[in-house]
């Protein structure tokens, strides 16, 4: 069966949460707060649907998430304006059947109208090259490093540059097309946007 990538709804919270604390260590567990969070804040919540089970998911935030992530924070004590992925998780039985790589077009697709740059980063430890050399190949630079704080974890800070965002903004402004490829998440209290996110 196809793969579909699609919304987070509510109810399927519990889920993600299951999905994310049964990954492994280079994913940071979280508790039901943080998933409550990302449902209200994030601005891509996205999930990777096969056979009715939900097989991965992708959350990215903007730079004015209120987010205490000490990665997140790097990133905006340095960028101005940035979409920021917090974590992609793949259900280990799935890893490796392109799951990863169709989050990573459909996030960029999401926010290259929007943000003129895409950042995460990658535990540096043993073993996580393949992850180093996915995001290469989807076109992140290494721009800075750090050790999470209270952690003796260290990650590269990676950042790809949305090279058609300047077009974007300089011929839409804040009003992209009424298109549905196009259209924001609805956060609650917020209805759905088409903006460029300026």
């Amino acid at each position: 069966m196809p793969i579909t990538i699609r919304d987070v709804r509510e109810h399927e919270l519990d889920s993600v949460l299951a999905l994310n604390n049964a990954a492994g260590p280079s994913i940071l567990p979280m508790d039901a707060a943080k998933v409550r969070f990302f449902w209200e804040h994030a601005e891509y919540f996205r999930v990777a649907e096969q056979d009715g089970l939900i097989t991965g998911f992708l959350v990215a935030l903007s730079q004015d998430a209120p987010h205490d992530s000490p990665n997140f924070l790097w990133f905006r004590e340095r960028y101005e304006r940035f979409l920021y992925v917090d974590r992609i998780v793949i259900a280990r039985p799935r890893r490796g059947g392109g799951r990863g790589r169709a989050f990573y077009a459909d996030v960029q697709s999401f926010a290259e109208p929007r943000w003129p740059q895409l950042c995460c980063e990658v535990f540096l430890q043993s073993g996580n090259d393949p992850a180093l050399l996915f995001h290469g190949s989807f076109g992140f630079r290494e721009v800075g490093q750090q050790v999470m704080a209270g952690t003796e974890i260290r990650v590269a800070m990676l950042m790809k540059e949305m090279c058609s965002h300047a077009y974007v903004a300089q011929a839409y402004g804040d009003k992209l097309p009424d298109q549905p490829w196009l259209r924001a998440r609805a956060l609650p209290g917020r209805a759905p946007s088409r903006a460029t996110g300026t």
